[in-house]
């Protein structure tokens, strides 16, 4: 079974590909025939996932609604999964409806899950990734769990850490520790920033241990490693997947694929990616849903470019410092920028007005399509 020709075909359903819909929305669907292919109807969003777990709001608060957005932009919306792509054709081959073509295509469908890989395969082990399935899983090992271990020193591992130890606050406590690897603890934050944070943990009782090098070990729960939790939450970032360098498009050495500042793929000008499966070539533009949201204005216009035979001329270009809002679990957010940061209720309740204002903004489009 085949699909008819797309003009535009939008692979995956990350956040990059919401401002794009939303783009189209506003301002017209710029083919004559558009086609959203994602496995999923919804996008959860990840910033809202550490507010669900601590109780400041229902697991279901943080989803957007891909199907209604796909409806008011004027796009074809086919769930099924993108397992391999010719660029040199113009066609991918999806599970359900197999070879796709296109004239233009985008990529967003995010990284793939690599804990097992990294850490070693075990049952108490949980990747936050894809985000979804941690959510749905996670309420069905916790029952268990009287100890747990988040291992990853980022702002997810941190969020996680915190959202897990409020969460597990009652008449059977349960014990957090976070563990950071080779890197440290928030590598890419401010010395205040990782004060604050180390304070909030001691704080808290969650116990936290840097281990030098214990990615390139391959290991969890074994020799210098091992840990005696009952459920070990891996927050560790994403793997590429496989299809995009098995099919001829440019990657880079991890196999992300490569693009330019426009989110053009370098091998195939007709191609555009972004979000956590692509990777800039002439910038450092952090995994981030922070950046792919930016990222999803510029993809947007410059599609509408390449659909009328023009160049591609916006790009996004991250400022020097980005705000970033760490949840603490207890009302409080640890607010980053720069060098600066502050701890406070109201940065918490900044970051609950940015992160539901996106929502909202989303669902009154679906709603009025």
């Amino acid at each position: 079974m085949g699909a008819s020709k797309s003009d535009i075909l939008l692979i995956g359903g990350g956040h990059s590909h919401v401002g794009v819909l939303a783009d189209w929305a506003r301002r017209g669907c710029p083919a004559r025939r558009a086609t959203l292919l994602t496995p999923e109807p919804t996008l959860r969003y990840s910033g809202m996932v550490p507010g669900w777990l601590a109780g400041e709001h229902t697991r279901d608060a943080g989803l957007v609604d891909l199907a209604g957005l796909a409806r008011a932009a004027g796009v074809d919306l086919v769930l099924d999964r993108c397992v391999a792509i010719d660029p040199e054709s113009r066609t991918i081959l999806s599970l359900g409806n197999g070879v796709v073509p296109f004239d233009l295509a985008s990529i967003d469908v995010g990284g793939v899950p690599h804990a097992a890989r990294v850490l070693g395969d075990d049952p108490r082990l949980l990747d936050i990734r894809p985000i979804d399935r941690f959510v749905a899983e996670l309420e069905r090992k916790e029952q268990l769990a009287r100890s747990i271990a988040v291992i990853g020193g980022g702002a997810g591992g941190v969020e996680i850490a915190f959202a897990l130890r409020q969460r597990a606050g009652g008449p059977k406590p349960v014990s957090v520790t976070l563990i950071a690897g080779e890197r440290g603890l928030l590598p890419d934050f401010s010395s205040q920033v990782r004060r604050k944070v180390v304070a909030e943990l001691a704080r808290q009782g969650i116990a936290f241990f840097a281990v030098d090098a214990w990615m390139e070990r391959g290991v969890l729960l074994a020799g210098e490693v091992e840990t005696p939790a009952d459920l070990v939450v891996a927050a560790i970032g994403s793997a590429a997947p496989d299809w995009p360098r098995a099919g001829g498009l440019a990657v880079d050495e991890e196999g992300f694929i490569a693009v330019d500042r426009h989110q053009r793929s370098t091998s195939h000008p007709y191609i555009f990616a972004a979000g956590d499966c692509a990777r800039r070539i002439d910038a450092k533009v952090a995994h981030s849903g922070v950046h792919a949201v930016h990222t999803g204005r510029v993809l947007a216009a410059n599609l509408r470019a390449a659909s009328k035979g023009k160049p591609p001329r916006r790009s996004y270009r991250p400022r020097p410092a980005s705000l970033y809002l760490l949840s603490t679990g207890t009302g409080e957010a640890i607010l980053s920028y720069g060098p600066f940061a502050v701890q406070s209720r109201w940065a918490a309740r900044l970051k609950a007005w940015i992160d539901k204002r996106w929502i909202a903004t989303y669902a009154a489009m679906t709603e009025r399509a």
